[in-house]
This record gives C-alpha cells, sequence and structure tokens, in this order.
C-alpha cells in the first residue's frame, strides 16, 4: 500500500485511489457527530447556492455550514457541533458546505473512492482502509479555507498513516493539546467565541470517539455520505 499525505484543495484535485478528506477543525468531525445523532440523510454540496436548492426541494432539510468560519447567512446552523441541538438532527437531511473539507471532497475527481476524516474516527478510517487493502491511499489535508496549511490535519493524517503502519505515535495526546497553542488559538479567544467557541476544540480532538467512517456515494440527486461501522 502507497500512502500520500496531500495538502489543501490542490491536493485534493491531485488525489488518487482510496482517498481520505480530512477536517479536524470542524467539517468532518462535525459531521460524525450528525451521523451520530441520527441524521436521516448528509449532503456535503461546495456552493450556498447548491445548499439554497436543496431548502426549495426539501422545506424540511436543514442547511449547515460556514464561510470565513460563520455561519452562512440564512442556514439554520454553522459548523459547530457544539451550537446544533442533536434533537434537532435526529430523522433530518442536513445539508453542508464548508470552505475547506466539503470542497475537497467536490474536487476530488480522480479518486476511485472517497471517506471523510477527522481525530474523532481516525482510528475507524483506518481499519476501513486496511479492509480495502488498496494500492494508493491519499490522505488529504484540507486546511484552512483549502488554501493553509493546518497543524490538526497533518497530525490526523500522520497518526491515520501510523496506524495503516503499526507505528504508534506515543505522544498522540500531547500532540493534540498542543494544537490549542498551534492550529486551535481561534479557539480560545474571547474575542471569536460567537464563531469559535471553546467546547468545539474539544469536540474535535476526541480521538477515536467513534467506530464508523463517512463513505461518499453519489445518486441522482449528487453526493451523500454513507455510514459504513467498521469497529
Amino acid at each position: 500500500m502507497e500512502i500520500r499525505i496531500l495538502e489543501l484543495l490542490e491536493g485534493a484535485k491531485q488525489a488518487q485511489g482510496l482517498t481520505v478528506i480530512i477536517d479536524v477543525l470542524r467539517a468532518f468531525s462535525l459531521e460524525c457527530y450528525l451521523a451520530d445523532w441520527g441524521a436521516s440523510e448528509l449532503r456535503p454540496v461546495s456552493s450556498l447556492e447548491e445548499a439554497f436548492s436543496w431548502r426549495s426541494r426539501d422545506p424540511e432539510a436543514l442547511l449547515v455550514g460556514e464561510r470565513g468560519g460563520a455561519k452562512c447567512e440564512g442556514f439554520d446552523y454553522g459548523n459547530s457541533p457544539w451550537a446544533i441541538p442533536p434533537q434537532a438532527v435526529q430523522g433530518r437531511r442536513v445539508i453542508h458546505t464548508t470552505s475547506a473539507g466539503t470542497q475537497g471532497v467536490t474536487h476530488a475527481a480522480r479518486a476511485e473512492e472517497i471517506v471523510a476524516g477527522s481525530l474523532v474516527n481516525a482510528r475507524a478510517v483506518a481499519a476501513y482502509l486496511r479492509s480495502r487493502n488498496p494500492d494508493t491511499v491519499s490522505l488529504v489535508c484540507m486546511g484552512n479555507a483549502g488554501v493553509r496549511e493546518a497543524p490538526e490535519d497533518r497530525l490526523c493524517a500522520e497518526y491515520i498513516r501510523a496506524l495503516l503502519l503499526e507505528q504508534p505515535i506515543p505522544d498522540m495526546d500531547q500532540r493534540i493539546l498542543r494544537l490549542r497553542q498551534h492550529g486551535g488559538e481561534h479557539f480560545f479567544r474571547p474575542e471569536t467565541q460567537h464563531i469559535y467557541p471553546e467546547p468545539d476544540f474539544w469536540l474535535c480532538t476526541k480521538r477515536d470517539l467513534f467506530p464508523f467512517v463517512l463513505r461518499v456515494r453519489q445518486d441522482r440527486e449528487g453526493l451523500y455520505m454513507e455510514k459504513v461501522t467498521v469497529l
């Protein structure tokens, strides 16, 4: 198995083989929570226009997402797992768009298969990759807005690679805590709590919380996430 670590939106465009699109803070951590809370359907979309078109087709659909970190105008919720009540999600279709994670999914056109990755389901992602045993694995770190590298996404990619190679990272928990000062600082600033609440940091850095992966599938209406339990 050849394991490649790629970066940002350009990395997503170059990804081949079984591709993991990684967005720890916060897109694909949030999607794991949404799936766990019982969303009936998760649909990643790239544009606000596509999200609003879903609202016209399904008035009960929840629009979730951000631009510049903040909730999109006219959406039900932003990109914050802490701010979304689990009971609001259960049984609902969720349309999700972000500046990085969902962009990576929609731009990975050369990938043979795509799953979403984050720290909260990293071990499940590694188990899924082992079960599929592809020739090539692309671990794509989406970073900030898909254009600036983010240490949390790189750490997640290195962790998944280490799990695949059975090479444990003994200081993994310490490295996660260091993200408070290097990558997650904005979650601890009083002036940005309305966009980046501190609880989001802790929710998104809970390692190996969920036993499933979110696999990208497509039907006649577009892309959707399929929950696949592997652990």
